[in-house]
């Protein structure tokens, strides 16, 4: 067997790597931090920490940029990366596209938090504007949920109940009954930070930058783009337009 045989044989067992996203439609990846519950116990507090939710936001910075994505959404350890359909970096292949979003995200938390952090990434195919919408509608509504259940269970535990104790008292409760365990404990729910309760957006904006022609010998005004973060995101039918208005960039950006 010949070297150019050999190599198109051991190829042939590559059995997903021509495996490639549907042109046309829209990409979310969507990375996870692994094992982040034991990671993140001795490191950070509970449930809600500053710093651990400003080393999200910078991953996320990084998936956006290096990946050159539209908006990225994060909440808890949870990052979700939008690509446009007309988006074709690698191929649009799928087995680069989660290998490397999870290397960017592993590199980038590790090197701001100077501990060895991983992430596995998954890909999510939509269809159309109002599936794209539904997406990040179904991100935020999770993330609501998650995020009024960890404030009530680490409430519970500073109360003194075991892991087990706590998360028995919460079984079944509803939203109503969370608030009130939470309004018992001297916490309104409602008056927490935005990100707490409902994650963080990044986006691009374009901006008029003042420069200086000095062959002219006059003033001038370039447009730039940079990252806008965004913090106090809407809930709901808001959060949908804002969804919808990011998505509306794609189609200026086709007529240009």
């Amino acid at each position: 067997m010949d070297n150019d045989e050999f190599e198109a044989q051991m190829r042939a067992l590559e059995y997903f790597h021509t495996l490639r996203a549907i042109p046309g439609v829209w990409i979310v990846l969507r990375v996870d931090g692994r094992s982040f519950t034991r990671f993140t116990a001795s490191r950070f507090e509970k449930p809600f920490d500053s710093t651990l939710h400003g080393y999200m936001v910078e991953t996320a910075r990084a998936l956006l940029t290096e990946l050159q994505g539209l908006y990225v959404y994060t909440e808890s350890d949870e990052i979700s990366v939008l690509l446009a359909p007309t988006w074709d970096l690698f191929d649009r292949e799928v087995e680069k596209l989660v290998s490397i979003s999870a290397s960017v995200a592993s590199a980038t938390f590790t090197h701001l938090c100077q501990a060895v952090a991983q992430f596995d990434s998954r890909i999510w195919l939509g269809i159309s504007e109002q599936s794209v919408v539904d997406y990040f509608r179904w991100r935020q509504e999770d993330a609501a949920r998650g995020s009024l259940h960890a404030a009530s269970y680490w409430a519970l535990r500073r109360d003194g109940l075991t892991e087990q104790d706590a998360t028995a008292a919460l079984h079944r409760r509803s939203v109503g009954e969370k608030n009130e365990l939470l309004f018992q404990h001297g916490i309104n729910y409602n008056n927490l930070p935005t990100w707490q309760r409902r994650g963080a957006g990044l986006y691009w904006e374009t901006y008029e930058k003042a420069g200086y022609n000095p062959k002219r010998q006059e003033p001038t005004v370039a447009q730039r783009r940079r990252v806008v973060l965004d913090e106090e995101l809407p809930m709901k039918d808001a959060y949908a337009d804002l969804i919808r208005g990011i998505l509306a960039t794609t189609h200026e950006e086709d007529e240009a």
